[in-house]
């Protein structure tokens, strides 16, 4: 994966494919291979796809400041002008969706169209606000936890129940998440505000909400369909926040519809 450098980060990202742009955004903990490395065969015989790891997830390195809104639309922004001639469809998933929709407003020259996954507006809320602080309190204190906490909201209880009391041992077991950078992008999710940006998302959007996401829950896609004018919301019956990512072929299949449409 090559590098570009954008202030004080070396912000890591891959391409694959040849055609027009298509930048995927991960979210919280995650990175550009655990969440979109299916949607590399699927597009990438029409398609230059694009995966940037902001700062905190891959091999991504930088200063350690504070995470921003701006900082990070900076690193996306640069990425995809290193990448292709042109605007890309941009796909934002949890965390990305809210990057992804900052990007879309304040550059909408880079945005052709805008696809958000299990997005929300703002964390100003009370039930938002205690969900993260409870999450950073875990993530900086006890891991063991904070695994349980996450395995157990970031999935519906079906998808919980499927993995069995085997798989949720040995997801216990396993050491290689959380990644250390984690913690920023918590603290980044407690201070999301795209309120007065809103307004701005000029490119054609489509807001695809998880019926049964307990992390960011339904009514955050609703209200970004709400105040995106001219938006369309798909809302997916039965899906937790990641149920779609051990499956990806029906987000996937949404996508290219909505990039593919006229």
């Amino acid at each position: 994966m090559p590098f570009i450098s954008v202030r004080s980060a070396e912000v890591e990202y891959a391409v694959a494919g040849e055609g027009p742009g298509l930048m995927l955004v991960h979210g919280t903990g995650g990175n550009a291979d655990s969440l979109f490395s299916a949607f590399v065969p699927y597009f990438a015989s029409d398609r230059t796809v694009i995966r940037p790891n902001f700062s905190g997830s891959g091999r991504t390195t930088d200063g350690g400041d504070t995470l921003t809104m701006e900082m990070v639309v900076e690193q996306l922004a640069a990425v995809a002008r290193e990448s292709v001639d042109g605007p890309v469809d941009l796909l934002g998933f949890s965390l990305g969706a809210a990057v992804a929709t900052a990007f879309a407003a304040t550059h909408p020259e880079l945005v052709r169209r805008l696809i958000l996954v299990g997005g929300w507006v703002h964390s100003a809320g009370a039930r938002d606000q205690f969900y993260f602080s409870t999450l950073a309190k875990l993530f900086s204190g006890d891991r063991d936890l904070f695994k349980r906490f996450s395995q157990l909201t970031a999935y519906s209880p079906a998808a919980v129940e499927s993995v069995g009391p085997d798989g949720l041992v040995d997801y216990l077991r396993q050491d290689q998440w959380p990644p250390e950078g984690m913690g920023r992008q918590i603290d980044l999710c407690a201070r999301v505000d795209n309120r007065a940006l809103l307004a701005d998302v000029l490119a054609p959007t489509l807001v695809i909400g998880l019926a049964e996401d307990q992390m960011v829950p339904l009514d955050g896609s609703r209200q970004l369909h709400a105040g995106i004018a001219g938006s369309k919301l798909i809302e997916l019956p039965g899906q937790g926040h990641m149920d779609w990512v051990a499956t990806p072929t029906h987000i996937m299949e949404l996508t290219r519809t909505f990039i593919d449409s006229k």
